[in-house]
């Protein structure tokens, strides 16, 4: 049974599309980066905005909402893309994004933006403070979920292992972390960074829950989030592709750091149009 009270009229497939259009957009107008890492996770935000997440966008800071964080901060254009259509606030204000003054940086931000929990951008921040809102939620006997969109990269910080060691201490069975695995970070892949494989081995080896995923199918997206958890965290190893949506930028590490512009811009735009 789906843990979402919001509904829409948008499908999941048609808001994911939509998320990677507007942070298109977004991201070539501001001259911004990252839109490698947003098209990864588009498909994941779409599930967890549409089909899974408790929230009142006309009510940002009621007690009982789930809490959601984006670890991987650098990705904030998707993120604010998915609340804008939502309805935290209006989707005119994207146009905003990484300009002079604006509210909406390049790094995700909570300050004066509905729907943003947390502000990251330095990596293995995200997870300590999930750990420490899980903590608190069974403190206070409240309901809620707290989960935690990170990379695969993010986990070279040890700032994660210890919280990773303090989740599974606690049987925080309320978290639920989601590891954007595409295989790139940076400048080259994450196995040539810092291998981190056995992967799956070291989450479970700490005691977490761990699924394996395809991170671009919604139905298993869906399946994993509502996967019950007895006294332990769950971890999704969502397996995804960079610059999933564009042909041109699939796997492609140079748009971890570049904008689309001109004719790139087009063609991009033309192909997430079509799909």
């Amino acid at each position: 049974m789906s843990h979402i009270e919001d509904k829409t009229e948008l499908s999941t497939e048609l808001i994911a599309k939509k998320i990677r259009i507007l942070s298109l957009k977004m991201t070539s107008s501001g001259k911004s980066s990252h839109i490698g890492s947003i098209f990864s996770i588009a498909d994941i935000l779409a599930v967890l905005y549409n089909d899974f997440l408790n929230f009142d966008p006309n009510n940002c800071r009621k007690k009982d909402r789930d809490r959601f964080i984006l670890s991987k901060g650098h990705a904030g254009a998707g993120v604010y893309s998915v609340l804008a259509l939502k309805g935290f606030f209006p989707i005119e204000n994207l146009k905003n994004h990484y300009q002079n003054g604006s509210l909406y940086s390049g790094h995700i931000s909570h300050k004066g933006i509905n729907g943003v929990e947390f502000s990251t951008g330095s990596l293995g921040h995200g997870l300590p403070v999930a750990v420490g809102l899980s903590i608190a939620a069974k403190i206070n006997c409240a309901k809620y979920k707290i989960i935690c969109l990170m990379s695969d990269g993010e986990c070279d910080e040890g700032s994660n292992w210890e919280s990773i060691l303090l989740a599974s201490h606690h049987n925080l069975d309320n978290l639920i972390v989601i590891i954007d695995k595409n295989n790139l970070q940076s400048i080259k892949t994450t196995s040539e960074t810092l291998n981190l494989e056995p992967f799956i081995d070291k989450w479970n080896s700490f005691g977490w829950d761990t699924i394996n995923i395809d991170g671009h199918d919604y139905q298993e997206i869906k399946n994993a989030l509502n996967k019950e958890t007895i006294k332990k965290p769950l971890c999704i190893i969502a397996n995804t592709i960079k610059g999933k949506g564009v042909k041109f930028m699939e796997n492609n590490i140079l748009w971890h750091y570049r904008s689309a512009q001109g004719e790139e811009y087009i063609k991009a735009l033309n192909e997430l149009n079509r799909s």
